[in-house]
């Protein structure tokens, strides 16, 4: 979706920083998040998780829970639809185990009671009879001969013949001879790296509340990013019709590509249908961190070709990532974005896309790009620093530009990437003096964006303001950008649209909010379906004026004359044509419904400087500057706040979380003591530049800027650490001990 006129200037209400609809409820405690909802007779329920890696599951004695006073229901699979199939049946597989426990934390059993601590007791009291299994949890030694069989049959048709079981998707893509483009060059360097499973680390735990009765009508209150994919998956796992279910998506705390599943909500509902009673159910810290999922852990390996003047004549990478116990990995868009943001002529890239027993990973902003980045953008460090180029120069010599091939196939439209690259070199921060221990890093990132399916209504109140509802859970600070961008349309202040996210029941089919797609495509929908109310007051203008209705346009909140032969009337404001819809047509009301699909990519560029203390390994990210093209930033302070979040979360990824898995294959550090997270103490301020380069693909020119922002800090953040410290940093994250280590040539 192209559009011949995308409007750049002489915005009114768009680019200005009013305040955020949902921050008085947010600050005062009156937003209702997922663990705030309640119902008349709730139950509450518990879910029985295995303490087993890989286990068969021989019998499950529920005899004793039952007979606990209090209990009122106990589910298991048996108690879900069968024949499931493919996705479908992998997510109903990862919310209550089959045969098999495949990680640790597997649900194989929940219980209803009416207490929070009955429940937990009688929980405790399922008697589970397992068979212990092999497992194994990281990537490569999931691949390797003799590795355990996580799922025989589980390999989709793009994998080659010869591959373990555990291999179940293969990407490969690219363009030109990368043997032949190697040849060119002055230097190749072959470098090997990993990162460790991070996850979102939202503060807000999954939670639900769930009511089922007999007549096969439900309703759900979750936090999520998508209920309407919530209603989709639920009503498949229990075996009913989407539309007897209605859900609702509360306020949200946190999701980052973490909340576009289920993993509660199903049980919530199985235990409702027995009981037929509301049943709440929230997840521990605990459970989030051992039954969610984080993303993917990866190995890489990363080749590329230099000629002295910087000129990169060969790229050529294998990316495996493990996606938990079920497919799924983004491994082709690892492999896709690694060199996506560079003009190479020869170019190829293979992913795998591995089992191993660990939870099922889920997105984390970007899913892959970050890791894809880590491996790529240090080998080119490593180029300029051993031919004495200078990093920037040499990313702005080789950027994509409109018009070049990307890595993965298509050509790009209008971009933004030399801009960011041309603005980080002009920015203070590149130029400044480093002190003692420290040094400097830069990396690019590429994201895809997306646009998928969207409906929004717009409906005028008597008193001229507007009610705006979408689809679309407010993650980032959509609501604000909706009423900015209908009020732009409408010409009435910011104060006087109201956005409201409308439950299943209400609009149509809305995806999730991912794949930084709100602001694109529920922002598109809403220009649209502003446009269709302007276009009916016009009407409204024209019938009371008695001239035709091309006669008249619609500028500042007023129907006017199209000129003078139009004949002369006052302007005609919105209020005064809402006022006497009731008897001159009825409701105005806009709508608009469509899959958009220019969503336009986006790149970033990244600028770190970290200080290493050479005796402890301790780390410290002194300052730090995003930059980043938004296409046009309909609220500046959300798409500042975007840029600084992903940074933050790049800074605690690079540096310190991970997934430690004992022998046992057991996760050891399922809590926020010992998964660390970035603190305020531990965060540098972070500096900003919006770039705004506009995206031929909406009316206003917007890009998603969401995902964009996480995906150079982990090699912006490994290039300075390794600057820094004098020795390459090719594991993440680079903890203290695993720093101390490579300073002794380990």
């Amino acid at each position: 979706m192209a559009f011949d006129e995308v409007k750049t200037e002489g915005f009114k209400q768009v680019g200005t920083r009013p305040r955020r609809p949902d921050g008085v409820d947010k600050v005062t405690g009156r937003a209702k998040f997922g663990a705030d909802a309640y119902a008349p007779g709730m139950l509450h329920a518990a879910i029985v998780r295995s303490p087993h890696a890989h286990a068969r599951i021989l019998s499950i004695d529920t005899s004793r829970a039952k007979a606990l006073k209090g209990v009122k229901a106990v589910v298991t699979r048996a108690d879900f639809a069968e024949g499931l199939t493919g996705d479908d049946w992998d997510v109903l597989e990862n919310v209550m185990a089959g045969d098999k426990a495949l990680y640790d934390g597997h649900a194989v059993a929940a219980v209803a009671a009416t207490s929070a601590l009955i429940a937990r007791d009688a929980a405790k009291l399922i008697e589970v009879e397992y068979e212990v299994l092999a497992h194994v949890t990281d990537v490569d030694a999931a691949m390797a001969d003799g590795a355990p069989v996580i799922r025989d049959g589980a390999a989709d048709s793009s994998v080659p013949a010869g591959l373990h079981p555990n291999v179940v998707r293969y990407h490969e893509s690219g363009h030109g001879d990368v043997h032949a483009g190697f040849g060119e060059a002055d230097l190749v360097i072959e470098e090997s790296f990993r990162t460790e499973a991070a996850h979102q680390g939202y503060i807000e735990p999954h939670a639900c509340l769930a009511q089922l009765g007999p007549d096969g009508k439900g309703e759900l209150w979750c936090c999520t990013q998508g209920h309407f994919h919530v209603q989709k998956l639920c009503a498949k796992m229990l075996g009913m019709e989407a539309s007897n279910l209605r859900v609702t998506a509360s306020e949200i705390g946190g999701g980052f590509g973490g909340k576009t599943t289920v993993f509660i909500e199903p049980v919530a509902l199985a235990l409702s249908r027995k009981t037929s009673r509301p049943v709440k159910l929230v997840m521990s810290r605990s459970e989030v961190f051992r039954a969610t999922g984080p993303t993917s852990s990866t190995s890489m390996d990363v080749k590329i070709g230099m000629k002295k003047d910087g000129t990169i004549t060969a790229c050529q990478g294998v990316f495996r990532l493990q996606g938990g116990a079920f497919p799924g990995a983004p491994m082709e868009f690892t492999a896709m974005c690694a060199f996506a943001p560079y003009d190479v002529k020869n170019v190829h890239q293979i992913g795998y896309d591995v089992m191993t027993n660990r939870p099922k990973q889920a997105a984390y902003r970007a899913p892959g790009s970050p890791m894809a980045a880590f491996a790529t953008e240090s080998v080119l460090d490593m180029l300029c620093n051993q031919l004495g180029l200078d990093p920037l120069d040499v990313r702005l010599k080789n950027a994509a530009k409109e018009g070049s091939k990307a890595s993965y196939g298509p050509r790009y439209e209008r971009i933004g990437l030399v801009e960011t690259l041309e603005a980080a070199r002009e920015h203070a921060h590149y130029s400044a003096p480093l002190g003692s221990d420290q040094g400097r890093g830069v990396s690019c990132g590429f994201w895809f964006n997306h646009g998928g399916e969207t409906s929004v209504t717009l409906a005028l109140s008597e008193d001229g303001t507007a009610a705006l509802s979408v689809g679309t859970p407010d993650i980032g600070g959509s609501r604000a950008s909706m009423c900015l961008m209908a009020a732009e349309e409408l010409g009435i202040p910011y104060d006087n649209v109201r956005t409201t996210i409308a439950d299943t029941a209400t609009l149509g089919y809305n995806e999730v909010s991912h794949g930084s797609r709100v602001t694109y495509a529920s922002g598109l929908a809403t220009i649209r379906a502003a446009r269709d109310a302007v276009q009916k007051l016009c009407a409204r203008a024209a019938a009371k004026w008695g001239i035709d209705e091309d006669a008249v346009i619609w500028e500042d909140g007023c129907a006017k004359p199209s000129g003078p032969n139009a004949g002369e009337f006052d302007p005609l404001p919105i209020a005064e044509i809402t006022a006497e819809m009731g008897s001159t047509g009825g409701p105005i009301v806009g709508h608009f419904e469509a899959t958009p699909e220019g969503a336009g990519v986006s790149f970033a560029t990244h600028i770190v400087d970290a200080e290493v203390d050479k005796e402890t390994g301790a780390t410290k990210v002194v300052r730090y500057t995003v930059v980043q093209d938004a296409g046009k930033a309909i609220h500046p302070t959300y798409v500042e706040g975007q840029y600084q979040g992903g940074a933050a979360q790049g800074i605690g990824w690079a540096l310190n979380e991970e997934y430690i898995y004992g022998d046992d294959g057991r996760l050891q550090n399922a809590v926020f003591l010992d998964y660390r997270i970035p603190v305020a103490s531990d965060l540098p301020m972070i500096d900003t530049v919006i770039v705004e380069v506009p995206n031929p693909g909406h009316p206003y020119g917007v890009r998603g800027v969401g995902e964009t922002s996480i995906c150079p800090p982990l090699a912006a953040i490994a290039n300075a650490v390794s600057n820094a410290a004098g020795v390459r940093m090719r594991h993440l994250p680079m903890s203290p001990p695993r720093i101390l280590k490579a300073l002794d040539g380990d």
